[in-house]
């Protein structure tokens, strides 16, 4: 899983910076400073998220077990949900889209404390 881990941050990271290309170059003139802002801050959260995931990879190597594993799939999930609903509320303005956004929040806050427990219960 170890590779799995690394390959998809790694992905993750090089979609990152195509949706920050995107909304630098292709939506700064398309959207109001609010949008390109809350555009922004998705890409921010998706590619530290998309990092995260290197070092679940690391951690994988290292503490493998179900904490770690849950990490990882948390910060996917983050991204899909917080920055994902950030990218669609920007570009297409469905508001309704901001009320599942905190969810993405609690999901990489839930993927960082699983990653501290499978360090903790490695014994590192």
């Amino acid at each position: 899983m170890v590779a799995g881990w690394f390959a998809t941050g790694a992905l993750l990271c090089g979609l990152g910076v195509i949706l920050g290309a995107f909304g630098a170059h292709g939506l700064q003139s398309r959207l109001s400073a609010d949008m390109l802002a809350t555009y922004e801050i998705g890409v921010r959260y998706h590619i530290s998220h998309a990092l995260g995931l290197l070092a679940v990879a690391w951690a994988a190597s290292r503490w493998p077990g179900a904490s770690t594993t849950a990490a990882g799939y948390l910060f996917v999930a983050g991204i899909l949900i917080f920055s994902g609903s950030l990218y669609v509320l920007a570009i297409t303005g469905i508001r309704w889209l901001g009320a599942i956004t905190p969810i993405g929040g609690v999901c990489f806050i839930a993927g960082w404390v699983a990653l501290a427990v499978g360090a903790l219960r490695a014994g590192g």
